[in-house]
């Protein structure tokens, strides 16, 4: 995990930055990299995953995977597992952990771990899918197997969790849980699965539920995001049958539109250019 850039810059504490666009609305923006690039200011060793890093303050949050003992390992097939790879499925056992970095030089100053075993397609099990999103003291993380943790940002300490397989009876996707969760005033947003909980608000301070709507197939890997679409707010959530618009604060469905994707694989997340999504 690396980090280069000016001596200030905004923060970018969630998937897709600031206001979740991907776009830096920061001024002294480098246009272009010098021949030899930008200086490598530290790297920093950790376990295996996808999560991206997310950068509030003077820390750097991102999320791996210790793998536990390959003998321990079994197949979560009856009969022989598929011959396709892609779709073999095993129970890996091994501890997932939220890393806490000090942006200027890489130390870790904390991590939170748990043990908790794997169940999606063994090929790209090794680590969590998510970003964490950093909101003022508290960063909300979730693992590949459907672990939400909120912790505090000053040290790791565990303010509340919620597993969306016990609470929502979520079926952990071929390729694990991708959903990166968004804060919205006092709610936090996730994708959590489940018949009727696909997206789920539950209060950010307490992980309370205040809203669960929508029931799909899979609950696919796509971000939810929120758009100001002629004058109103909606939620977009893209899962593996439909695009919907729910109402951030009621979860109530203005509209939704089929869209199945193949093998449920529902990944980008949602864009907005003037009058089209």
């Amino acid at each position: 995990c690396g980090a280069c850039g000016a001596a200030v810059a905004d923060d970018w504490p969630q998937w897709l930055g600031p206001e979740r666009d991907s776009e830096w609305r920061e001024s002294g923006i480098v246009e272009r990299f010098s021949e030899n690039g930008p200086r490598l200011r530290w790297t920093t060793k950790i376990a295996g995953g996808y999560s991206g890093p997310s950068v509030a303050g003077d820390r750097v949050f991102v999320m791996d995977w210790v793998p536990g003992a390959a003998d321990a390992e079994e197949f979560l097939h009856e009969g022989s597992p598929p011959g396709n790879q892609n779709f073999v499925r095993k129970r890996l056992p091994g501890k997932e952990r939220v890393l806490c970095l000090r942006e200027s030089d890489g130390q870790v100053l904390w991590f939170h771990q748990y043990e908790y075993a794997y169940s999606s397609v063994a090929t790209y099990a090794i680590g969590p899918r998510a970003t964490p999103t950093v909101d003022h003291d508290l960063v909300y993380a979730v693992g590949a197997e459907g672990n939400l943790l909120c912790l505090q940002v000053s040290d790791g300490s565990v303010v509340w969790s919620v597993d969306f397989k016990e609470r929502y009876g979520l079926e952990v996707p071929n390729w694990g849980v991708a959903s990166s969760p968004l804060v919205d005033g006092d709610r936090l947003i996730c994708i959590a699965g489940g018949e009727g909980s696909t997206c789920v608000a539950l209060d950010k301070r307490t992980g309370k539920e205040i809203w669960r709507a929508i029931s799909a197939p899979e609950s696919g890997y796509s971000s939810p995001v929120i758009y100001d679409i002629a004058g109103e707010r909606h939620l977009i959530v893209w899962d593996s049958h439909a695009v919907n618009s729910l109402n951030p604060e009621s979860g109530e469905l203005p509209w939704t539109v089929p869209f199945e994707s193949t093998f449920a694989m529902s990944v980008a997340t949602p864009r907005i250019q003037n009058d089209s999504l």
